[in-house]
């Protein structure tokens, strides 16, 4: 299909290039509208409504110009890749500046795995007497208060309710606590 264009470096309406396209290229007539869209869509291919008319055109230097932009793009991001390799190069070599293995630098490291071993150990100790700590016994201690506390504003609330029961339809206490699952020792938290 480009190559239409570019041999004949004219202008094209739909219709001209479904009867061209199957004569010259062999490309059949019915997928030729398809074709086109996805060379607009790709910007391989111009378009333009003229009227009541579209006109579909390319010519070669267009896509020349596009190749060469890509390839400038291309060679420079290389040249930065390459500039950014170079760089972590030089820095991978300066960090192995001091760091050869010697006998001293062994011990150390053996040291260090150790001590971290230690620091691992004593933190999951101190984890399994966690429940004992006074920060968190008091945090307890308040989330007991909060639930108590809305515990018993619940239990207002179904005294309430039983209270207005009572007065507007003249049920027993013991009916109502019947009907809705209500424990006969059911009362307030101490």
């Amino acid at each position: 299909m480009m190559e239409i264009f570019f041999e004949t470096k004219d202008v094209f309406q739909l219709k001209d290039m479904e009867k061209i396209a199957p004569k010259e290229k062999g490309i059949t007539a019915m997928s030729v509208k398809e074709i086109l869209q996805s060379l607009v869509d790709d910007a391989m291919v111009d378009t333009d409504r003229i009227g009541t008319s579209n006109y579909f055109w390319a010519f070669p230097s267009k896509a020349l110009h596009a190749r060469k932009r890509k390839l400038e793009a291309l060679e420079t991001q290389l040249a930065e890749s390459s500039q950014k390799k170079e760089r972590l190069q030089q820095s991978i070599e300066k960090s192995k500046i001091g760091r050869q293995e010697t006998a001293e630098r062994v011990a150390l490291t053996k040291e260090l795995a150790a001590l971290r071993q230690k620091k691992e150990h004593l933190k999951a100790e101190i984890d399994q007497y966690k429940e004992c700590d006074p920060d968190v016994v008091e945090e307890i201690r308040q989330a007991n208060k909060v639930a108590k506390e809305a515990a018993n504003r619940w239990t207002d609330n179904i005294f309430a309710i039983k209270s207005w029961a009572k007065r507007k339809f003249g049920f027993e206490e013991n009916r109502i606590d019947k009907s809705f699952g209500i424990p006969e020792d059911f009362d307030y938290i101490d």
